[in-house]
């Protein structure tokens, strides 16, 4: 139990249709300032070289968490997530501050997962001992490269030793620790990557996130990209980078669970999980978004993404809400469909249909005897190949 969150044995007996099956109940807080903006980031996330009004926005967090209880009304906590832009940029005080009041607003599960984005420079590291004292209780480390060159053209202010040695900071501090990786790197090549793997595989304790490198509109890579400037392993090489990422870390068992997230059993992100599995959450912050259940419906709820902006609105309203809309039951049912199946798990198949989906018998047989999914024990779930293909999986299925 951490000293600033207190037990909390009593859960709500009242669910949805969404969350009916998965009654969990999460909280992810926004914390969007960053040392520096990069290159392939489309997230809401914004530099300050003038600073932060810390002590005013948490004045703004704390309100906004007073109005989400007042929405929600009494439920269990399993996990908080503190997300960004780069939340070990704040003082381990404000990430206090927050865990307090959450406490305060909802009885939060004694076994609580409580995770907090970090990045590897060794100013934040030296603030892991705050964070533990705090309560956080999980960190996930933005690594990204083993190599400085690439570090550099992904635009990260940390080198490779400053990296491992916050890596290290955070296993003297922190039960459960997670690192990412990006692959697909501008100029990298499969065999290079595999090497990387394997040593990153070396370090992992128990969760490792690895993505694909993307080229997202509106960031400066896709501008470079536009311009001819920049470009990425094709399509073909793309395959096989993932299929050597499935084979390394599933020898290593870190197997997926998610298209892009490996763990050993029983370390997967449990607050993820809550997302991909369409449970309820509540989104704090600048440019959060959240799933609650209200009078047996689900709302899809959306604060103003400015920092600033929100601030003003919560400091005057008490909450920085733009969005709190009833979602519709075929909205709910697409939503499962594409979260869902993201999981190495898939989905029930009587729970889409009681959000009013339904799978056509002859498209999920050919779909299975194309190795692209797996039917059984009540569950639609698409294989590692069939991952590859998620976008046209789901179309497919969606009918």
């Amino acid at each position: 139990m951490q000293s600033h969150i207190a037990p909390a044995p009593s859960t709500s007996s009242s669910q949805s249709v969404s969350n009916a099956t998965d009654p969990t109940f999460g909280i992810y807080v926004h914390w969007p300032f960053c040392q520096a903006k990069c290159p392939y980031c489309d997230f809401n996330s914004h530099v300050r070289h003038g600073g932060v009004n810390e002590a005013r926005f948490r004045t703004g967090y704390l309100a906004e968490l007073d109005h989400m209880a007042a929405l929600t009304g009494p439920r269990e906590v399993s996990s908080i997530f503190f997300g960004g832009g780069t939340p070990s940029r704040m003082g381990a005080e404000t990430c206090a501050a927050i865990l307090d009041r959450i406490a305060l607003n909802w009885n939060v599960a004694r076994d609580a997962e409580i995770t907090l984005e970090a990045n590897p420079t060794s100013v934040e590291a030296d603030k892991f001992e705050g964070f533990r004292a705090a309560g956080v209780n999980r960190v996930s480390i933005g690594l990204q490269a083993l190599n400085d060159r690439d570090l550099k053209a992904l635009g990260r202010t940390h080198d490779v030793a400053e990296g491992l040695a916050a890596l290290k900071v955070a296993h003297d501090h922190f039960e459960r620790v997670s690192f990412d990786l990006i692959y697909a790197r501008v100029g990298q090549d499969v065999e290079s990557w595999r090497a990387e793997l394997a040593l990153a595989l070396q370090m992992a304790r128990g969760h490792l996130s690895l993505y694909q490198l993307t080229i997202e509109q509106g960031t400066p890579f896709a501008a470079l990209q536009a311009a001819g400037k920049l470009s990425i392993p094709p399509e073909d090489d793309a395959v096989e980078f993932y299929n050597v990422t499935q084979e390394l870390c599933g020898l290593a068992g870190l197997p997926a669970y998610e298209v892009s997230n490996h763990a050993a059993p029983g370390e997967e992100s449990r607050h993820n999980l809550v997302y991909w599995r369409m449970g309820d959450y509540a989104g704090i912050g600048p440019g959060a978004h959240g799933r609650i259940s209200l009078e047996g419906a689900r709302h899809a709820t959306a604060c103003r993404a400015m920092p600033e902006e929100w601030l003003d609105q919560v400091l005057e309203q008490g909450h920085g809400l733009i969005d709190n809309e009833k979602v519709s039951e075929s909205d709910m049912a697409a939503e499962y469909l594409i979260m869902g199946l993201r999981l190495a798990e898939g989905i029930e198949i009587a729970r889409y249909e009681a959000l009013g989906g339904a799978f056509d018998a002859f498209t999920l047989a050919e779909l299975e005897t194309d190795g692209l999914i797996r039917v059984g024990e009540g569950r639609v779930a698409a294989t590692s190949q069939g991952r590859l293909l998620l976008n046209t999986l789901i179309a497919e299925l969606a009918g």
